[in-house]
């Protein structure tokens, strides 16, 4: 039989008869692109040659760990190929014109979409004569059969027995410059941009990453070159003999631009053409000879991620003389906003801010835009005008009268019994029943209740820090003694809604361990279980889960309603859930208990050595403390009880505009702005676009404080996150649970990188909610860029006994995920242990709890004449 297939005679569906790479070129060959010509010997070659072998091969592949590679490539290069075989290769050279060839391997697993085996078997090149082209054909074959790739493709799946090997012979270029083309922006996931790497000499060192490139973007709209790096190459790739060399550029081309403007834009042309051809992004090597361009191979682009817009660096702002500032609604909204929350959401602040100015102030906003949540470079930011400002400090003295009356009980009393019935209110409607407006409308309604409670909530967390504050600062200074423990120490072992919501998980756990079978089914995958598979009482489990979810899984990872709960999505609790289920972790009931019996023990222990009037003023301010520390993490958890039913809402729209034929999928319904889906007015491309603005701007640090360069830059350090320039392989942040400890970081994006969690991991997040509760108990320690000694992950971090170090402001961009870092939760810093020890000083931060009395320091007058009424009746 032939072996031997003419590059024109293929085409990309011929991968199990010239693999990957010789499908592509028979592809671009057809096409009609510049291709140098050449030839493949088929799989069918490799496999009569591995049959002629014998079956060692596939017995030595069956070796755990690749350990038989070593083997199979002996038993390989030590045998000649087959003479009718070797008559043909030679023929088929001698047509090609009998000079010097490249010879390259091409797997029948190799230049796919879903993985890159791009270099993992031998190239060689400049190879001269029938003995060298039979030797470098043989080579070929056995590097298929390299530990590294044997390892890959066991990762991938891919069966030992059906994996083969072509082989590519083409005519060699004599290159004068050489590299790799993408035709999409591998770094931001551009479509628009194309990139060019290019170099002097022949292009595989290019490849290999083996000299330095000059680096171009071309924009694919007008050709031209938006930007350039031109290198100082030093050497470069040149035919030697019968292979290549590596020889010093002389030394007037060394900074010399390898293509010009002129030039690129011809190679990206070649490159849109190749792309349009496959359809898909391609990753192109191309050589340069002669002033002509040729194609020497193209692939799909793997792993090519979103597009993504340029960071944003002008931070100006609408009102110049307003004020804005990331307070503490940066703990619930630490990305950029989807453009339909961000349309919506501060119409809804404005009108439950003036709401609440009018109830303390007396007089709220009196013109639109006064005071709300807008985005700046799609970040919220708390916004009052100087007018608004004006009216507030004017009116300090009665507000602080009137505020401590909005304090705990009216957040027990009104306002959560408030928001719930407006949820209840919507519970059971048949949203098929409800027109467009009805539901858009009904958001709105909902939205508003929650932006209403979320304020009400505001009033409870300075009572709670002030508790904090005034108990820690009496404490630490009339009170303790050297070897005491912190005064957090005393606020520890009571229930909470985050703990609760544990509990419920160690609970479901629990009882899934003492059904086996069931057991094992939610090991392996618990979303086909909750889906409604599994062995019994499979249901019981569904219905025990499905409590646990409408009990606590409205509870919010992110405000943007553009993120899930648990209630739409519970994939994010599994980790815990299988965490739990293995019985690895501390019984949360066991840890309570413990903090409990420790606060007790030492409650009773100092009250028994203080004097009587230290003794009274430390039993009031403890107790103040610990009455009022968790009703903040209940009023918290509970901010998302509208999100599923307002996540339920929308998702019907967004069904509605897909069967319209106006949006994809019914999920891009939030990356409308409202005006767009009241009226179904959508511009082509707008989604797209909009998704790429977003993810350029999740790259920025927003400053906590905006105008820059204004007396408010001084009150920046009292908001709870560092600053976004810090460099160094030491993070300063709050320290804000103590101890030390030395990890590998899990940097999470949020509840869909949960999974990726393991016990004993450093979590790293821009912030933690109530909702990221789950992840504490596999944690060692807690970072995170936003945060403060009485937020939401100190308290929580304290509670399970971790380090945490909060408000960095850097943490997510500065640590690598899986690189190892040291926490110190007492000094406040993050160690970059794979970073060189040598670096600039860390940037300084304020003391933590000083910080903290500073930001409630304008409510100190307040809490004292709340709690005079309180003695008064």
């Amino acid at each position: 039989m032939s072996y031997v297939v003419q590059f024109a005679e293929l085409g990309r569906g011929d991968v199990a008869v010239a693999g990957g790479k010789g499908a592509n070129l028979g592809e671009l060959t057809r096409a009609g692109l510049p291709v140098p010509p050449g030839f493949v010997l088929s799989t069918a070659a490799y496999r009569a040659f591995v049959d002629a072998v014998g079956a060692e091969i596939l017995a030595l592949a069956a070796e755990p760990g690749g350990a038989g590679a070593g083997g199979i490539r002996a038993l390989i290069t030590g045998r000649e190929i087959p003479d009718a075989m070797a008559s043909e290769i030679t023929g088929a050279w001698t047509a090609l014109g009998g000079g010097p060839v490249a010879v390259r391997s091409s797997a029948t697993a190799e230049d796919l979409e879903g993985a890159s085996f791009a270099g993992q078997q031998d190239t060689y090149l400049n190879v001269r004569g029938a003995p060298a082209l039979l030797h470098a054909v043989r080579d070929c074959w056995a590097s298929l059969w390299t530990d590294r790739a044997v390892v890959y493709r066991a990762r991938q799946g891919i069966d030992p027995a059906e994996v083969a090997l072509a082989v590519v012979v083409q005519e060699m270029v004599e290159a004068d410059a050489a590299g790799v083309l993408f035709t999409a922006n591998p770094t931001n996931g551009r479509r628009d941009e194309l990139v060019i790497s290019a170099a002097w000499g022949l292009g595989e060192s290019v490849v290999s990453g083996q000299v330095s490139t000059d680096d171009l973007v071309v924009a694919k709209s007008t050709l031209h070159v938006t930007a350039r790096t031109t290198a100082d190459k030093a050497v470069m790739t040149v035919y030697a003999g019968d292979g290549t060399s590596e020889v010093a550029v002389p030394s007037g081309r060394r900074c010399e631009p390898v293509l010009d403007d002129k030039a690129a834009a011809a190679l990206a042309e070649l490159g849109m053409r190749v792309e349009e051809h496959y359809g898909a992004p391609q990753d192109i090597e191309w050589a340069w000879a002669g002033g002509e361009f040729f194609v020497v191979q193209a692939r799909p682009i793997t792993a090519l991620p979103e597009p993504e817009a340029p960071a944003p660096i002008d931070w100006s702002v609408p009102d110049p003389k307003g004020f804005y500032f990331r307070a503490s609604i940066v703990e619930q909204l630490p990305d950029p906003l989807s453009p339909l929350f961000a349309g919506l959401v501060d119409g809804s602040v404005e009108r439950s801010l003036g709401a609440l100015m009018t109830e303390i102030v007396g007089s709220g906003p009196r013109r639109p835009g006064e005071l709300g949540l807008p985005t700046v470079n799609g970040y919220a930011y708390y916004h009052y005008s100087r007018a608004a400002l004006l009216r507030m400090t004017t009116s300090t003295v009665p507000a602080l009268r009137r505020l401590p009356s909005l304090g705990p009980v009216h957040w027990r009393q009104v306002a959560r019994p408030r928001y719930a019935a407006a949820v209840e209110a919507w519970r059971d409607r048949r949203l098929d029943d409800l027109t467009d407006v009805q539901l858009f409308d009904g958001v709105l309604e909902l939205l508003d209740a929650g932006t209403t409670y979320y304020t009400a909530v505001q009033s409870i967390i300075p009572v709670a820090a002030f508790s904090e504050i005034f108990f820690t600062r009496f404490y630490d200074r009339l009170v303790r003694r050297s070897g005491d423990p912190a005064a957090a120490t005393f606020l520890l072992g009571f229930d909470s809604a985050p703990i609760l919501a544990e509990k419920s998980l160690y609970d479901l756990a629990g009882w899934t361990r003492g059904h086996a079978a069931l057991a094992e089914a939610v090991r392996a995958d618990p979303a086909a279980v909750l889906a409604g598979s599994g062995p019994e009482p499979a249901d019981e489990w569904r219905a025990r889960f499905g409590d646990h979810l409408a009990r606590y899984g409205h509870t919010t990872y992110n405000l943007d309603f553009v993120n899930p709960t648990a209630a739409d999505d519970p994939a994010p609790l599994f980790a815990a859930l299988r965490f739990a289920l293995d019985g690895i972790g501390t019984s949360p009931y066991d840890r309570q208990a413990a903090s409990a019996a420790r606060r007790e023990e030492l409650t009773a222990a100092t009250v028994a050595r203080l004097d009587p009037a230290r003794r009274k003023v430390f039993l009031r301010l403890l107790r103040w403390a610990q009455r009022v520390g968790p009703v903040r993490e209940d009023a918290l958890a509970d901010i998302g009880l509208a999100w599923p039913q307002m996540r339920r809402m929308l998702a019907e729209l967004g069904r509605r505009r897909v069967a319209a034929g106006q949006i994809a999928t019914a999920d891009d319904i939030y990356w409308l702005r409202p005006d767009e889906v009241r009226d179904g007015a959508v511009p082509e491309g707008a989604v797209a676009d909009r998704k790429a603005l977003w993810r350029g701007r999740r790259r920025a640090t927003p400053p906590q404080m905006l105008p820059k360069g204004t007396v408010f830059d001084r009150m920046e350090a009292l908001f709870p996150a560092g600053s976004g320039e810090q460099t160094g392989p030491v993070l300063r942040g709050t320290g804000a649970s103590a101890g030390q400890v030395t990890a590998p970081a899990r940097v999470l994006g949020g509840p869909a990188d949960f999974s990726r969690m393991r016990p004993g991991d450093v979590l790293v997040a821009a912030i933690t909610t109530p909702a990221w509760t789950s992840l504490f108990t596999m944690a060692a320690a807690v970072v995170t860029d936003v945060g403060g000694p009485l937020s939401h992950s100190s308290i929580v971090a304290r509670e399970y006994g971790i380090p945490a170090v909060l408000g960095t402001g850097v943490a997510t961009r500065r640590i690598t995920d899986g690189a190892l870092v040291r926490v110190d939760g007492d000094a406040g810093t993050v160690t970059l242990l794979d970073e060189d020890a040598e670096g600039p000083a860390p940037v300084a931060r304020a003391r933590p709890l000083r910080r903290a009395a500073l930001a409630a320091g304008a409510l100190a007058v307040g809490v004292a004449l709340w709690r005079r009424r309180r003695v008064s009746r």
